[in-house]
């Protein structure tokens, strides 16, 4: 009887974290940042707690990788993106240093950091990419 309360627990969790990363990365398709990673990363999580998820992961991964390679492939893009990664480094220390800015302080100036880290990681896993796409 426990082991199956504690199925249905991990479920239930799975079920949640993965609606809330699903429903962030929506609002980032319309704000900056890796919208369709999360949407993806969201739905993987999902369909761990309910199988009939599972169909909508490849449409969403195949759209999702293809998002990250255009990100590199064209030059305004390019630059665009490295832009928008140092103003978020650019905020997050203003935001840090800045005691009058609404919400100061290092939770939101280290969130802010850690956006334009992720937003640097994912360019350069999707330039590896496109390399490798490129000379394989």
């Amino acid at each position: 009887m426990r082991r199956r309360y504690g199925r249905h627990a991990t479920r239930g969790a799975l079920a949640v974290l993965g609606g809330c990363v699903l429903l962030t990365g929506v609002a980032l398709l319309v704000l900056p940042g890796p919208g369709m990673l999360l949407v993806l990363s969201g739905l993987l999580i999902l369909a761990r707690a309910l199988p009939s998820v599972e169909r909508f992961v490849e449409p969403v991964r195949v759209r999702a990788i293809q998002a990250a390679e255009e990100s590199v492939t064209s030059w305004w893009r390019l630059t665009g993106s490295v832009l928008t990664g140092l103003a978020l480094f650019a905020a997050g220390v203003l935001w840090i240093v800045e005691e009058r800015l609404p919400l100061s302080g290092w939770s939101t100036g280290l969130g802010l950091i850690l956006s334009g880290i992720i937003l640097f990681a994912l360019l350069g896993w999707s330039h590896q990419r496109v390399r490798a796409r490129r000379s394989g």
